[in-house]
């Protein structure tokens, strides 16, 4: 006996680079949106929803029900339930494309644009207080290696 309980080695995992990276990541991802998570609790707003409404900003002329979903950082699997709650705020609206009465298109509405506009500087703040330490170059080099690793994983 060597004075260790048995299977403590079992129990002591070495991860590997790339286990150790995904660990960091997901530790980070998770500290840095709880923040955003608060801030956006004060308007009423999911990250989900955040999210929904800044791909509609960018569309101005509307984007289909199933363009949004692929176009989230995170998938929801019910689109249709958190359109749903946007509309009933009356921060989108949806309509049926005319060509095809099978597309449902989804545009942000005005209601929609001020709460946006409303949230940008306290969103760009809570990300400058979270990041700016890291500096100009090491954020560039961040973001080029989190699309580099996206890029081999899809």
């Amino acid at each position: 006996m060597t004075g260790k309980p048995q299977g403590e080695d079992d129990r002591r995992h070495r991860a590997c680079p790339e286990e150790a990276a995904y660990l960091e990541l997901w530790r980070t991802t998770d500290l840095l949106s709880r923040a955003l998570a608060r801030l956006l609790k004060g308007a009423d707003l999911s990250a989900t929803q955040y999210n929904v409404l800044r791909i509609l900003r960018g569309a101005p002329d509307g984007l289909p029900c199933g363009e949004i979903a692929r176009r989230m950082i995170t998938r929801d699997p019910d689109i249709t339930r958190l359109l749903d709650r946007l509309e009933k705020r009356g921060l989108i609206s949806r309509y049926r494309e005319t060509g095809d009465r099978r597309v449902v298109m989804a545009r942000i509405t005005k209601e929609g644009l001020t709460l946006l506009t409303r949230l940008d500087e306290p969103v760009q703040e809570a990300h400058r207080l979270q990041l700016s330490h890291l500096g100009q170059e090491r954020l560039r080099q961040l973001t080029e290696l989190l699309q580099a690793a996206r890029s081999k994983a899809a």
